[in-house]
């Protein structure tokens, strides 16, 4: 909370405020005392999620906790969790987007595929929607009819997440209006998985847990292919976390698809020696 404050208190008071509403903590319309003060007072309550959230928008490195310690089946472990509201009618593009999303490192709620019958769907949504990073918005027309999609953006919101539009004849309403939007009209999933990548991966709440499950995929590599593929995501992360060199360290010594591809061991040093020089 103090490296909030200290970060934060240069800006002007009404940048302040809406920094402060953006993350849903409160905010006061008189205060006599210092800036940091004010800060430090206004996020005292706040949430764990929402905290390392604020934390990350002013550019502190803090390990990411998720909510509840929660580990649900329906996200892949290590993945950035991106919850994807639409409407039941295009379930199908949904389903393709989550497909296309998966490479990339990003593990997608779709409702009406990942939940199983004989599990209660509305406590499942719940889970979903307390345990992802980001909120993706199909809008297609009718979305702001539907009973559940404005109470699954209102409940991300109210975890200071954020959250993404994609217009499909429907244009960002209300407070989703805020944020960032894609054009999804006439374009393949694949390509609107690419553009949703590419933005989370610069976004300030985002990028860190983005940079983590590119890691993962490295981990993973299944073939010498993947880990020569796979290595050149790692060298242009413009994020880097110290506890990425023990991970990645250990996947050479543990991942022989990764330990014996021709090169790779020596160019994870390099970019392990050169990313902790510049920091």
């Amino acid at each position: 909370m103090h490296e909030i404050a200290d970060r934060l208190r240069d800006a002007e008071w009404s940048l302040i405020d809406v920094t402060l509403q953006q993350f849903s903590v409160s905010y006061l319309a008189n205060w006599t005392g210092s800036k940091y003060d004010y800060i430090l007072r206004m996020v005292s309550e706040a949430s764990d999620d929402i905290l390392i959230s604020l934390a990350h928008h002013v550019g502190f490195e803090i390990e990411h906790a998720r909510s509840g310690g929660l580990e649900p089946p329906f996200w892949r472990k290590g993945y950035l969790r991106l919850f994807l509201s639409h409407l039941s009618d295009h379930r199908v593009y949904a389903a393709e987007l989550q497909e296309n999303l998966v490479p990339h490192g990003i593990s997608s709620f779709v409702a009406h595929n990942d939940i199983k019958a004989t599990k209660e769907w509305e406590a499942e949504i719940q889970i979903a929607l307390g345990t992802c990073d980001v909120l993706v918005a199909l809008l297609h027309p009718c979305f702001h009819e539907s009973n559940w999609t404005d109470q699954e953006i209102g409940f991300a919101m109210g975890r200071g997440l954020p959250v993404f539009s994609v217009r499909f004849g429907q244009d960002p309403y209300g407070f989703v209006g805020r944020f960032q939007a894609f054009n999804g009209r006439r374009k393949h999933p694949a390509d609107l998985a690419l553009e949703v990548v590419e933005c989370l991966k610069t976004h300030n709440q985002t990028r860190h847990l983005m940079a983590s499950a590119i890691v993962t995929l490295f981990e993973e590599a299944r073939s010498f292919a993947d880990a020569r593929e796979r290595i050149q995501h790692l060298e242009k992360m413009d994020y880097w976390s110290n506890s990425f060199a023990e991970r990645l360290r250990t996947a050479v010594d543990t991942n022989a698809q990764i330990g014996e591809a021709w090169g790779v061991p020596d160019r994870i040093e390099r970019l392990i020696k050169a990313r902790l020089t510049s920091s």
